[in-house]
């Protein structure tokens, strides 16, 4: 995401590298470029005109300091107004009724129903919530039991009524259920359409009259581009929209939806999509995604993203282990799974500052332990918990049984010796990030 814009950016701002002080000649130079970049990323021209026009007045007007670049002056407004443009400050949910309720409402494929899945999954782990999904479309039967299937996965309640053709009834129904049943958090899954269309608004306004809801969330695939800016408003202007979600964010978009929907609606965007897996879900913060935009990394996110898999009983049983050098293979591959818990690899280490831009042209794998964990897996239960019994019979045992050579093997287990041993020095109490068998480009296996 955004990574043509970082690009077209990062070259804009070298026009003013190497010069001394700001003027109008050179800022202008800058600045047509920035909007040129803008443009090419779908926003909103109005909007990019103004935003280049702010920037050029603040630029103009400030002192360049002896110890700061007119550049990285200049980097510095472009970033504060980003984050201004997208809202400036994180919108939190405001739930007060119990129970709370939140309506989802968005065309047809924009990702309404799973991403229902995922914020009821969030809140229920994050805030402690007891959510209650409820199926108002009442015209794809796959949708209802779509929700249903994501309602099991993440172990939530979920109402439906299938042979009710009255989504408002429905929705009424559900929110007795939720007080009948002590659930704080009802949210309501409602139809989309292929394109917005009158009975469709009628339809979902009925619903608000009926539920008087906490939250109304408009859900956009941010693929579409300006026409989600577009879609967004006409819902706005029916249903007074309190937040957006953006989905999709994690494919190749060019991000202007997220850069043009905050001015144009004048609603906040509160989440976005960054995957398919039901915990690819971002609470949308202003500041950070302008880091990203600039190439500045995110590494806030990537610390709470860790944090989430954190268990601190866990990490003092890992801890006694590595001080006794007794950390093995089993406890390898939980970490792995607690590494891919956290989201793409790519995203990832694009999180971490100065590494997106080296990384931008490598193919990172979403399936790069995969050979590590074939070699793990094709252990017996004594070699992952006593490596030291793998001799060379054992070891290419293990290379037939896991579809690699022997010399992958000795080479995972090489590493894994050292990692234990540089493990086993550490005494902070913290366990270490995985070495070099972690990374992974351009097709290789992460060896």
């Amino acid at each position: 995401m955004f990574e043509n814009l970082s690009d077209r950016l990062e070259r804009s701002f070298k026009i003013l590298k190497g010069e001394g002080k700001i003027t109008e000649i050179n800022v202008a130079e800058t600045l047509k470029d920035v909007r040129k970049a803008l443009l090419d990323a779908d926003v909103n021209y109005k909007v990019a005109k103004t935003f280049t026009d702010t920037v050029k007045q603040k630029a103009l007007g400030q002192n360049v300091l002896t110890a700061v670049k007119p550049s990285q002056l200049m980097v510095k407004i472009v970033h504060d107004e980003l984050a201004t443009l997208m809202g400036g400050e994180t919108a939190e949910l405001n739930l007060t009724q119990k129970p709370a309720v939140i309506l989802m409402s968005g065309l047809q494929g924009s990702g309404k129903t799973t991403f229902s899945g995922k914020l009821a999954r969030m809140l229920k782990t994050k805030k402690n919530r007891r959510p209650l999904l409820v199926a108002c479309d009442v015209y794809r039967p796959a949708a209802i039991e779509q929700l249903r299937v994501l309602a099991e996965q993440i172990n939530v309640p979920m109402y439906s009524e299938p042979e009710s053709k009255d989504p408002v009834s429905i929705a009424q129904h559900a929110i007795a259920e939720a007080k009948a049943k002590s659930y704080d958090l009802v949210i309501v899954d409602t139809a989309g359409r292929l394109a917005v269309d009158e009975e469709m608004m009628n339809e979902i306004a009925a619903i608000k009259e009926g539920i008087q809801p906490d939250e109304i969330l408009f859900v956009v695939d941010s693929m579409t581009g300006q026409d989600a800016v577009n879609t967004a408003k006409e819902f706005n202007d029916r249903l007074d929209l309190t937040g957006v979600v953006l989905t999709k964010l994690d494919g190749d978009t060019r991000g202007g939806a997220a850069l043009s929907i905050r001015t144009v609606v004048n609603k906040p965007i509160k989440f976005v999509g960054t995957g398919e897996k039901l915990e690819a879900i971002d609470q949308f913060h202003p500041e950070r995604m302008a880091d990203r935009i600039l190439g500045m990394g995110d590494i806030v996110s990537l610390v709470e993203r860790a944090q989430e898999q954190y268990d601190e009983e866990e990490a003092r049983r890992l801890q006694k282990k590595i001080q006794k050098n007794q950390f093995d293979f089993n406890d390898f591959l939980g970490q792995i799974a607690q590494i891919k818990k956290m989201g793409n690899l790519k995203d990832l280490a694009a999180m971490i500052p100065g590494v997106g831009k080296a990384i931008k042209d490598i193919d990172i794998d979403d399936n790069a332990f995969k050979s590590i964990e074939a070699i793990i897996h094709s252990m017996t239960p004594q070699e992952r918990t006593h490596p030291e019994v793998l001799n060379t019979s054992r070891r290419q045992r293990i290379a037939k049984g896991s579809g690699t050579d022997i010399q992958e093997v000795n080479r995972l287990i090489k590493q894994f010796d050292q990692m234990r041993k540089m493990m086993k020095t550490v005494t902070s109490g913290k366990i270490p990030q995985m070495p070099q068998m972690m990374r992974s480009g351009g097709g290789r296996r992460p060896f």
